[in-house]
């Protein structure tokens, strides 16, 4: 007796087919390898990564679907590459959801958890897309800009250049131009030179707040940003500067002559501290860190694609 094929499980069937908690999706893409062949072990994947983005619901248009989602660390700084080392891994890890329209760059906490901080990417706005190692790097049509996404998951690598292949990169060059962060209250975009959204009035951190804290409180730039690990770094850090300034010029008051070059040397590592907490406070502040410590989002579905 001929043996007939295993069959997989009953197809599901109406809306439902297209969604996975809550989220509207192209199963035949995102549950599949490169090769558009179906695998468990990317389903799983995807689900566990998914079941991480219930707020991003209401960006998304209404009949935009997601192809896949993966992680990564967001673009680094100058500043960022030089000094922070494994610090890097830490405080730079994001999650990227590629739809059918755009990409979505969601910076998070290191346990990959909603920062209430969002940016997106139309393929419209892109002259290029490409891998580089496990770094996918963007090119802006109409900006000598380039932004680099580090570390990429590499069991998505191919899957990542299989979808580049599949939407649409370039288009008629009539759209918003860049990385452009959406307000996590209504998702309107959002501008650098604003403190807060045009469109609900939600408010964000101050750049101008976050350097005045970083230089008169021990750790108090990060810590106003909400970024207590680096805050309390930055604070002990500071603190025993200050007691090798004070102990060094108490010596020196009192004739010993050597105190002087670790007066000098710690005061300069000091103003050193300062200035690197000033710099890279304002960095996060770039990533629009709102006021209000719960964002519960108000606006109608996004239509910014």
């Amino acid at each position: 007796m001929a043996k007939h094929p295993k069959r997989g499980p009953a197809p599901i069937v109406g809306v439902m087919q297209q969604k996975i908690f809550g989220l509207p999706v192209d199963r035949d893409i995102i549950f599949s390898n490169h090769k558009e062949i179906y695998k468990k072990r990317v389903e799983k994947r995807q689900r566990g990564l998914i079941i991480r983005l219930p707020f991003l619901k209401p960006f998304l248009a209404g009949d935009e679907k997601i192809l896949l989602v993966t992680t990564g660390h967001s673009p680094p700084t100058i500043f960022e590459k030089m000094g922070l080392g494994w610090l890097f891994v830490y405080l730079k890890r994001s999650l990227l959801v590629f739809t059918d329209r755009r990409i979505f760059h969601v910076p998070t906490t290191p346990i990959y958890r909603y920062r209430n901080s969002i940016a997106q990417i139309l393929y419209g706005s892109c002259q290029s897309i490409t891998l580089k190692g496990r770094a996918l790097v963007i090119t802006y049509s109409s900006q000598s800009v380039t932004d680099k996404f580090f570390s990429i998951a590499g069991r998505e690598k191919k899957k990542i250049r299989d979808i580049l292949t599949k939407v649409p990169i370039g288009g008629d060059g009539k759209t918003s131009t860049g990385r452009i962060h959406l307000c996590p209250q209504c998702a309107a975009p959002l501008f650098v030179s604003r403190s807060a959204c045009q469109r609900c009035q939600l408010t964000f951190k101050s750049g101008t707040k976050a350097t005045i804290l970083a230089i008169l409180l021990p750790g108090g730039g990060y810590l106003y940003i909400r970024q207590p690990f680096l805050g309390v770094v930055a604070a002990i850090l500071e603190v025993l500067l200050l007691i090798g300034i004070g102990s060094s010029l108490s010596d020196m008051t009192n004739g010993v002559t050597s105190s002087a070059t670790l007066f000098a040397g710690t005061s300069i590592l000091f103003i050193i501290t300062k200035l690197a907490a000033v710099v890279h406070t304002r960095v996060f502040i770039r990533e629009f860190v709102p006021s209000p410590k719960v964002v519960t989002f108000q606006g109608l579905n996004a239509q910014t694609a």
